[in-house]
């Protein structure tokens, strides 16, 4: 059996660290993935999905160091659901990605990357799922 996610999305809020009792780093990330579609009437609407995403070690200190909001992440691993206690004592469940490879795309928001080509005058030969909807 294979338990494998890749994707490529955006951050939607800063990354948030935090230690474990053994001294290691969590770090995770809101990572939102869209894609544009028509609806039953023919008009464009764009989906987002977001995605709960847990690094370790180095790699969690590298995303807490070098990563913010906006920025664009390639994420690959595995899905983990666990369980857990709500406060009202309902039992429920969460499901997030534990990354083992995490690569920074692009520059930080609002940053000119130097090997980049300058940007494009029109702005409508974009594809659509080049629209990120925050």
């Amino acid at each position: 059996m294979i338990n494998r996610v890749t994707l490529i999305g955006n951050l939607g809020r800063d990354p948030e660290t935090r230690s474990t009792a053994g001294g290691g780093t969590v770090c995770t990330l809101a990572v939102a993935t869209s894609e544009r579609q028509k609806d039953q009437a023919g008009n464009w609407t764009d989906h987002t999905e977001w995605h709960r995403v847990t690094c370790f070690g180095t790699t969690a200190e590298n995303a807490a160091k070098f990563l913010s909001k906006g920025r664009q992440v390639y994420v690959e691993g595995k899905l983990r659901t666990s369980k857990y206690q709500a406060k009202d004592g309902t039992e429920k469940s969460s499901t997030e990605i534990v990354a083992d490879v995490l690569k920074f795309l692009g520059g930080q928001p609002g940053e000119a990357r130097r090997d980049a080509p300058p940007p494009r005058s029109n702005p409508t030969t974009r594809a659509p799922s080049d629209d990120v909807p925050f």
